[in-house]
């Protein structure tokens, strides 16, 4: 039923096996706490959210203190993996950070272990001889072959996501601009192509992983050494790959290459991108990160190393994809009935019908983050602002569908009053329906570029998630010209995605660092102000269609620079017989230079392609 979506059925299920053991079956009272936020099941008023919340926190403090040991080396130990997944945890705002990584560490230290328990025995099954690889035993034999002239770094990706996923959508067009005469760049993909069916119809054609395969040097596909991770781990080793990089984190459980990186096949290993955290291992060296994200006095929440990026850390290819639509500041005319790529925001009211909510809205605001990524204080704030802005609109995208109803009934809830805000029978209903009679959902899209455009056709400012901001979401959002009011007193990486950007986007007015009071104050005034609106839109879509140079901001070419930059240090340390430790990135003076169309037209999105890459024709 997990499998089928079907949360409402697994909470209740969960919830059950939780209860019949009085709460000691971790992992079904992890998981009912799960599938009820997946659909926003929060109780009356989001008391059990809070009760939730609480479960989530004593399970694993309770589970941390008695399976976590630290030897005399400092080195921890987990005797048994917590109930709660790193993936959940994302998205709770708990009190003690630590916590989150405490869950992360226990997934890593039995990441490994898990896949060799012999399900008939449940015992582990040895490992071969030799493995994990002994990192400092084989560095003579690695830096002998540095020596080579012709020597080029080996960069491996690994990841399940080589197809229609959110991490190739964003990232798949660095592989076109990494310096051939410097690294040597390897795909290492667990995961199946996608159907011809759906690459024909429901992505009309465009196949990320054929861009892939075109752009990188060697294309592994490694289906069937998925659940094989010591074959995998041989494989990649006997490749001489210097460097592996994580794409999978623990997003994609059951698909990822469990196990692989605590295998030690490459002298480094880094964590990049997909999954915003840490991920709790001692083999993994470093992360991909930036200074507003992962500021320096937060490194005890991390196990790794920062490589500090400039410009933003994360990887976006919305400005060199040609399916992806140009941003524009007139909007094209309405059609009736709504055409996708036409008509404002305001016009099209986020597909309400003509006799429901505000003839003309003031402003429509949005929210097409999946669910699973609010919570009742981020919803609150809501209700503040669709409050304090007459005639304003909600756009929400419904993902899934069953979670409609109880956030319908949550603010319902919690726009009435009743005894400490807690009591369902002494509920006196207060301007909840005229809050819902403002508030509309979309369907999903599943092309990533119609998902993309609608952003422009439906919403005027996105109200941002937190802790667990959105991430492509948001990058759709910005290149659509769309600003993001964000809360930005958070001190978690996924909660601080959108504060970064805008800080390099120029728009850090629109970055709440003082709390959620402070997040609608700043949306309540681009609801009341529509100049001010307007001129943060025109400097927003500027940068989307900056050229020669490109706006740092959505500069591919000059990411990957940085990032090449990123692994040369970490390379230069590793051969020095240093340590791993944080690396800040300077930009090089051809870096700073920015990217020009020149270089976009050297490397093409498809081979064949020979088109410009002017302004006018992306």
């Amino acid at each position: 039923k997990f499998a089928d979506r079907e949360y409402e059925d697994c909470a209740d299920f969960f919830e059950l096996s939780c209860q019949k053991s009085k709460l000691s079956l971790g992992p079904s009272c992890a998981n009912a706490v799960y599938c009820r936020n997946m659909i926003l099941d929060w109780g009356f008023n989001g008391t059990r959210f809070e009760q939730d919340m609480h479960r989530v926190s004593q399970i694993t403090k309770k589970e941390s203190h008695e399976r976590r040991s630290i030897d005399e080396k400092g080195v921890f130990h987990w005797s048994r993996d917590t109930s709660v997944h790193p993936h959940m945890m994302l998205s709770y705002p708990l009190d003690d950070l630590m916590l989150k990584r405490y869950v992360a560490e226990s997934t890593a230290y039995m990441d490994e272990k898990m896949t060799r328990v012999d399900t008939k025995t449940m015992q582990l099954k040895p490992l071969p001889s030799g493995l994990p690889y002994d990192v400092e035993k084989e560095r003579p034999t690695v830096l002998a072959s540095a020596g080579d002239p012709n020597f080029k770094i080996k960069i491996g990706f690994v990841a399940s996501g080589f197809n229609s996923k959110a991490v190739l959508y964003l990232s798949q067009d660095m592989f076109r601009f990494f310096d051939k005469s410097k690294f040597e760049v390897h795909i290492f993909s667990m995961g199946a192509p996608d159907n011809p069916v759906f690459i024909e119809y429901g992505m009309r054609g465009v196949d990320w992983r054929e861009r892939v395969k075109a752009n990188a040097d060697y294309f592994h596909d490694m289906q069937s050494l998925k659940d094989d991770h010591i074959a995998l781990a041989k494989f990649i080793h006997q490749l001489n790959i210097h460097i592996l990089i994580e794409w999978d984190g623990y997003a994609r459980q059951g698909e990822r290459a469990q196990g692989l990186f605590a295998l030690r096949p490459a002298p480094l290993q880094i964590l990049h991108q997909e999954y915003l955290g840490t991920s709790g291992a001692q083999y993994v060296d470093y992360i991909f990160t930036d200074k507003t994200v992962s500021p320096f006095q937060l490194e005890r929440y991390y196990t790794e190393k920062f490589i500090y990026m400039p410009n933003h850390f994360f990887s976006k290819g919305h400005a060199v994809q040609k399916e992806v639509r140009v941003p524009s500041i007139e909007y094209s005319p309405a059609q009736k009935p709504y055409k996708l790529g036409t008509g404002s925001p305001r016009e099209n009211r986020c597909m309400a019908r003509s006799d429901k909510g505000p003839g003309t809205p003031s402003i429509v605001y949005c929210n097409f983050n999946k669910f699973l990524k609010n919570n009742p204080q981020t919803v609150r704030s809501w209700i503040r602002i669709l409050r304090e802005v007459p005639d304003s609109m909600l756009c929400l995208l419904e993902n899934p569908e069953p979670g409609v109803k109880y956030l319908r009934k949550f603010i319902h809830e919690a726009a009435g009053t009743s005894s400490g805000n807690a009591d369902e029978a002494t509920m006196e209903p207060g301007d909840g329906d005229d809050l819902l009679s403002r508030i509309y959902f979309l369907p999903w899209q599943k092309n990533p570029f119609d998902h993309q455009m609608r952003n422009m056709d439906f919403c005027n400012v996105m109200l941002d998630s937190w802790p667990y901001n959105g991430h492509t979401v948001a990058q759709d959002a910005l290149y659509g010209g769309v600003p993001i009011v964000t809360r930005s007193d958070g001190n978690e990486m996924a909660s601080l995605v959108s504060t970064s950007a805008n800080k390099v986007l120029g728009l850090e007015e629109l970055n709440a660092y003082n709390g959620p009071t402070h997040y609608e104050d700043i949306a309540i005034s681009l609801g009341k102000d529509n100049a001010k609106l307007e001129q943060i839109r025109s400097k927003l879509i500027g940068t989307a269609l900056q050229r020669n140079p490109m706006h740092p901001y959505w500069d591919v070419p000059r990411y990957v620079k940085n990032f090449e930059t990123g692994l040369l240090l970490a390379w230069d340390r590793y051969k020095a017989g240093l340590s791993p430790d944080h690396i800040t990135i300077e930009e090089t003076e051809e870096a700073k230079r920015g990217t020009y169309d020149d270089v976009l037209l050297a490397h093409p999105q498809d081979k064949e392609q020979t088109k410009s890459y002017a302004s006018e024709e992306l």
